[in-house]
């Protein structure tokens, strides 16, 4: 049940927006110790804070339930984002009928913005450097103004916005209420609201917004050069109604929509590099469906809420925990479920998992969806499609008859279920999913009787693993994973084998990538006598049988070619 304390309008407004109960935070700012005061409120995104400071300032706005004539602006909402301030518009549209609301928001229309200020407004929402630009210019008069509303405070702040703030703030009566909300109150925060609030009551919900409980946080370990591919199984296997994809540069989300919209998605792109028409287009091709998927920048996606949005996926990792939650957050919004996927290199799980505890979020990890779970996954719900009931017409049934009277209805079954596959991206191939390379009756796999050893200054310490040592030797040294042999890995160093007849060329290729700025590993590969664990008498670059059939290349080995390695190498002894 909705609180009684709330006006007539908003609580109907509620009502037929389906809110039954209000959230945590919600109750929170409307409690008879906070009315009337200035508000510091930590609270989980997606946990409804709009709608809080919404509820929160109607004491100062309406007169008698109603709004009164519209003049110079009575509260200020301040967001960090373009995307995040025409959101909150659109929340308080619904949430106060009959008020005026202005917008204000870089890359639109400046003129038109003064006049909409110029006709009398109820609440200006805008972002900082477009509402200071506004001040200056003598267009946003601040002197009437009862409430202020800082929404995304530490964002504004990492952004840079402190002056702006500070001389909106400044321009405003001193009388007047004060409200910011954050995800997290860091200490510019709290120095912030010292200045420019009195006596605020902080709330935190964070615990009571069941942080993570909306979202299930599951991670994938890949070869760094498999992100990709596990990115298009995740998608194919999810087939989420609207999923995100998090890059962490603009360069980056523009490669990885090109590769999407080539593989046959339905994606677009947001960044900094787009203008706000742009921009525009994009979450209205998301929210009408025409798109699917979008690939994004942090700082472009912040703020955005899209109400069938299921699906989250770091294909690039966060740089910190906050990070994390701030992205996840887009999705398990107002109690809706949703995933948030974390796509990590191998060489990086270990930081990932300190970063998962640090945010007290329990991720389960999971192996990427298979070509062959996909398919399954693609039955399942084709099966569960044609089994709901649909509405057909008489041109339908006609159809349908015509396609009967030339085809069995196994050959029509056959051919829907053909049109449904066709017009799906095809799922990837693993790095590690191919099939054991062949091993001849003495261990040793065909072309490796005479190999040369190659040395990588990395080892278990250094989370070294074959399956993303694999792909890194493959694009280094410009072989194939079936000339690749045994792979054997130590506390702080791995040796290779290669067969004798492309070593010369694997090294030069590897020199090459590593001294012309190819390689992002970092990691050194050098020609080397062997694993130090080889026996003394054994003729160098060649297995030796101490090894039993690990030293020709075997699965307990680490073989190339493919091999999914079930166990780790026997580690040298020094």
């Amino acid at each position: 049940m909705l609180p009684d304390n709330l006006p007539a309008s908003l609580a109907e407004a509620l009502s037929a927006r389906g809110y039954d109960q209000l959230t945590p935070v919600q109750s929170s700012v409307i409690a008879p110790e906070a009315s009337g005061r200035d508000l510091l409120v930590s609270a989980q995104t997606g946990s409804g804070k709009t709608v809080a400071f919404g509820l929160a300032m109607a004491t100062e706005l309406l007169v008698e339930g109603s709004f009164p004539p519209a003049g110079p602006p009575l509260a200020l909402v301040i967001a960090p984002t373009r995307e995040l301030a025409l959101q909150v518009s659109r929340e308080l549209e619904w949430l106060y009928a009959g008020a005026r609301i202005a917008t204000c928001v870089g890359g639109m229309d400046a003129s038109r913005e003064r006049r909409a200020l110029s006709h009398g407004t109820h609440v200006v929402v805008g972002t900082p450097g477009r509402l200071r630009d506004h001040l200056e210019r003598g267009a946003l008069r601040l002197s009437s103004l009862r409430v202020a509303v800082l929404d995304e405070a530490d964002e504004m702040l990492d952004m840079g916005f402190r002056e702006d703030l500070e001389q909106i703030l400044d321009a405003t009566p001193t009388e007047r209420r004060t409200m910011m909300f954050s995800a997290t109150l860091p200490r510019p925060i709290v120095a912030l609201a010292k200045t420019y609030q009195r006596d605020a009551v902080r709330i935190s919900t964070v615990g009571e917004d069941r942080g993570h409980g909306d979202i299930e946080y599951q991670a994938v370990a890949v070869a760094p050069s498999d992100i990709e591919h596990a990115v298009v199984n995740l998608l194919r296997f999810h087939e989420a109604e609207t999923a995100m994809l998090f890059c962490a540069t603009r360069d980056n989300v523009r490669h990885l929509h090109a590769s999407l919209v080539e593989r046959g998605f339905a994606a677009v792109a947001l960044s900094g590099e787009h203008s706000q028409n742009e921009r525009n287009a994009a979450l209205q091709a998301l929210r009408d469906g025409r798109a699917r998927v979008c690939v994004a920048t942090d700082v472009a996606a912040r703020g955005i809420d899209l109400p069938g949005l299921s699906l989250v996926v770091h294909v690039e990792l966060p740089r910190d925990a906050e990070t994390l939650q701030h992205r996840s957050g887009r999705t398990g919004r107002a109690g809706r479920k949703g995933t948030a996927m974390l796509i990590v290199p191998y060489p990086k799980r270990r930081r990932v998992d300190m970063m998962l505890r640090g945010a007290r979020i329990a991720a389960n990890w999971v192996p990427v969806p298979s070509a062959d779970d996909i398919r399954g996954a693609d039955r399942e719900r084709l099966l569960t499609k044609l089994a709901e009931p649909v509405e057909l017409d008489d041109e339908d049934r006609a159809l349908g008859q015509r396609l009967l009277e030339t085809k069995s209805p196994e050959d029509v079954a056959a051919m829907l279920v053909r049109a449904l596959r066709a017009s799906m991206p095809n799922p990837e191939e693993m790095a590690d999913g191919a099939n054991e390379p062949q091993r001849r009756e003495d261990g040793h796999r065909p072309g490796f009787d005479d190999t040369v050893w190659f040395r990588l200054d990395i080892g278990r310490r250094q989370n070294a693993d074959p399956r993303w040592l694999l792909p890194l030797l493959c694009r280094r040294g410009h072989v194939t994973r079936e000339e690749i042999g045994a792979i054997r890995i130590g506390p702080s160093e791995t040796f290779v084998q290669i067969p004798r007849p492309i070593a010369t060329r694997f090294a030069a290729a590897a020199a090459k990538s590593s001294h012309g700025g190819d390689d992002e590993s970092g990691i050194a590969i050098t020609a080397s006598d062997g694993p130090p664990s080889m026996p003394r008498g054994a003729p160098r670059g060649r297995p030796s049988n101490a090894g039993g059939s690990n030293a020709g290349g075997g699965p307990r080995g680490g073989a190339g070619g493919g091999a999914r390695y079930r166990a780790k190498p026997t580690p040298p002894r020094r």
